[in-house]
């Protein structure tokens, strides 16, 4: 039996490399904490757990990134995912637990698979399609607290600035943390256990947001880009066939 000491060590490393990882390349904090703690706690006590973490991620780097929000594009693609995100909500409650890891799972490995080959394309969807990927990113960020793959990949065809990018990015998460967040309380998720949980990993939450945010301009991040999504691709593995 695994020492309990071990299991919190863990714990507390997931969350400040995650935070580390999402302070300096922008997104990678869900994509990468959700399915460890899964594989620790299982869906029900993660997917609270992580949403709690993740909206005090995303309120702190949205302050770092405000001025360059692109406000149309934030409340063209947050009025639509509010709309996904109970629906996100309702999967997590009502599906079997191994059909929610396999399909985080393959969610996983289809964005790796699709950053590290980067087909190119010379396809620039009309911000009408920005509901299409608005609405996905609600349900996903409802159901695995991981909205970041369609504004990333959205993001990226419309060829967002660095800075407009980042500042989008961490609105939107923002935005769908809190509805969900909300979801959660309302449906009665946020028990005493995972409040308790979330006040052992905040300080390491905060912490690796410091620390990235100062080495943030020290850093390829070319080289570190292809880390975390290498990570997530054998994440992606693991959920799909680590319990078979």
């Amino acid at each position: 039996m695994i020492d309990q000491s071990i299991v919190w060590a863990v714990l507390l490393s997931i969350f400040f490399f995650a935070a580390f990882g999402q302070a300096i390349a922008g997104f990678g904090f869900g994509l990468v904490v959700m399915p460890l703690t899964t594989m620790i706690f299982g869906t029900k006590i993660s997917a609270p757990l992580v949403a709690l973490a993740g909206l005090t991620l995303y309120t702190i780097n949205l302050l770092r990134y405000h001025q360059s929000i692109n406000w149309r594009e934030v409340i063209r693609l947050g009025s639509i995912a509010a709309l996904g995100v109970p629906i996100g909500i309702w999967g997590l409650v009502n599906l079997d637990e191994s059909i929610i890891k396999f399909v985080l799972g393959c969610i996983l490995i289809g964005y790796a698979i699709l950053n590290l080959i980067r087909p190119a394309t010379s396809f620039v969807p009309s911000s009408r399609w920005g509901y299409l990927f608005g609405f996905a990113t609600g349900c996903l960020g409802g159901a695995y607290n991981i909205p970041g793959p369609p504004l990333i990949i959205y993001g990226t065809l419309r060829q967002w600035e660095r800075n407009e990018f980042r500042a989008v990015l961490q609105t939107l998460f923002f935005l769908t943390g809190l509805l969900t967040v909300f979801s959660h309380y309302f449906t009665h998720h946020l028990t005493s256990d995972i409040l308790t949980l979330y006040a052992f990993t905040a300080p390491a939450l905060i912490l690796g947001i410091v620390i990235g945010s100062i080495i943030d301009r020290r850093i390829n991040h070319t080289v570190f880009r292809w880390i975390i999504l290498a990570l997530i691709f054998i994440l992606g593995l693991t959920l799909i066939f680590g319990g078979r």
